[in-house]
Parts: structure tokens; C-alpha cells; sequence
């Protein structure tokens, strides 16, 4: 059976562990073209927003669709509750939002794995096992080895333990939330306030230490510049931001090119 036949794609955890910088996108749009446009464009990887999306479970099957066919590997940001369902639809990686403690991390691990090294529910029925095309052994060993867990860490708290947390057995990858830890520091939305700049360099330099992948948003070019120096990897920017800001650009340069004739 060749890997690109199984309905879950497994490339996440090597590719965090390889060294090279990834990009990718949030994406809290419900809609599989996206999907699939962000593969086309040559995204890394895209993390399905559940946290902050409007997409039902359903749709969120089908992004997974998408992203499978299109060739590019899916994360789904999600709350803890929904992980059963979420690795069951076949999701290649999970990013879980505000962990703040080694032993939250341990136990997220543990949802995420199968036994013996966790306690994860088993059916093969699934999408993930494809229905049961796949299921047994063999899918039990794909999902331990090739299932990315992913850990936002977003409040001063969890940035003292970044280190702690990345060295969790099971954790690929420490995500930082920049514009929550700039209000849980007291600096509104101003993640570029030199503290909060000061506590994400911390946390990025942690996570490396740990020798994790170390995660971020970054916006720009520069942005991916100044936290790489830092260790970061795994760069994440944002659909909608991407897309309303060519939208705007279209706009102007109608308006632009009315003005002329």
C-alpha cells in the first residue's frame, strides 16, 4: 500500500523535526477551495482554525479532504474536547491553544496517542482508518508515528516554562500566540511592545534549547527574519489577512485606474 493512498497524511512530525523552515497559514474560512488554493500556492502546511473558525466538524472533514488531495499537511487547531473527533476525520497534526503547564502538555500527549504510549480511544471506522480499509495494527502505528502534537503556549506562565513544556515526550512542536500573551500582559493587542518581544525571544530561544520546533506568526518577510534568529521554524501567517489585504490592492487600483480615464 503506498502512503499516498491512507486517508491520514503523516508527514507532519518529520518534517517539524527536519531542520528547515515551514510556511504555512491559519485558515478560519469553511471552505475546502481554500484549501486546496493554499496548496496550489505552495504552503507547507495549514492549520484549520477551530478555535477561532466557523467551520463545523463536517466541513472541517472536507477541508481535510482537501488538504489530503492537494498534497499539503493539515493541522487543525482545536480545543481539548474535540481531539477524539478531530484525529478520527484524520487530521495529520493537532495545536492546541493555552497550554500553561508540563503536566497539561503530558496529558494532551497522551489524548493523542494510541496505548501504549497514551490512552487514545480506538475505532477503525473512521476517516483516518479509512473506514476500516486501514484499520488494525497498522493504522494504531501510522497515527502513533505520524501525528503531530502541537502546543500554544500564550500567557507569561507558560513562556517561563516553554522549555519544560517543549521537552514533554510527544510534543513536536511549541507554538507562541503573540497577540494573547501581549493581553494577558497587559499590552492590549501590541505584541510588538518591547516586553512582549522580549518574553517571545525568550520563549522561541526555550523551545529550541528543548530541541523542539519552535512556532510563530509572522506576517512578512522580516518578521520570519527576526524570529528565525530566535530558532523559529514553523511560521504561520493568515488567510484572511492575506486575502483582504489583495482585495484592498484590487480596490485601490480600480479606483486608481478610474481616475485616469
Amino acid at each position: 500500500m503506498t502512503e499516498s493512498r491512507f486517508p491520514l497524511d503523516g508527514r507532519l512530525p518529520d518534517m517539524l523535526r527536519s531542520g528547515k523552515p515551514l510556511r504555512g497559514l491559519f485558515n478560519g474560512l469553511p471552505s475546502p477551495a481554500i484549501v486546496e488554493m493554499c496548496a496550489y500556492a505552495g504552503f507547507d502546511f495549514i492549520i484549520l482554525d477551530n478555535e477561532h473558525g466557523s467551520a463545523d466538524l463536517g466541513v472541517t472533514e472536507h477541508m481535510l479532504r482537501a488538504a489530503r488531495a492537494a498534497g499539503i499537511a493539515s493541522v487543525v487547531r482545536c480545543f481539548e474536547h474535540d481531539l477524539p473527533r478531530i484525529l478520527d476525520m484524520g487530521a495529520g497534526a493537532v495545536q492546541v491553544p493555552m497550554v500553561e503547564s508540563v503536566e497539561q502538555a503530558r496529558r494532551l500527549v497522551s489524548l493523542v496517542r494510541y496505548p501504549p504510549l497514551g490512552r487514545r480511544g480506538s475505532a477503525f471506522s473512521t476517516r483516518a482508518a479509512g473506514y476500516g480499509a486501514f484499520g488494525g495494527a497498522g493504522h494504531t502505528q501510522r497515527s502513533n508515528d505520524g501525528i503531530a502534537f502541537i502546543a500554544m503556549i500564550e500567557t507569561p506562565e507558560a513562556i517561563a516554562v516553554a522549555a519544560e513544556i517543549a521537552a514533554v515526550d510527544g510534543v513536536d512542536a511549541v507554538f507562541i500566540g503573540p497577540n494573547d500573551l501581549a493581553h494577558a500582559m497587559g499590552h492590549g493587542s501590541d505584541w510588538t511592545a518591547a516586553p512582549v518581544q522580549h518574553a517571545i525571544e525568550q520563549g522561541l530561544k526555550a523551545i529550541a534549547s528543548a530541541g523542539k520546533c519552535p512556532g510563530i506568526i509572522a506576517l512578512t518577510p522580516a518578521d520570519e527574519e527576526k524570529y528565525g534568529a530566535f530558532g523559529a521554524r514553523y511560521f504561520a501567517n493568515v488567510s484572511t489577512s492575506i486575502i483582504t489585504r489583495a482585495l484592498a490592492q484590487a480596490a485601490c487600483a480600480g479606483r486608481d485606474a478610474q481616475l485616469r480615464y
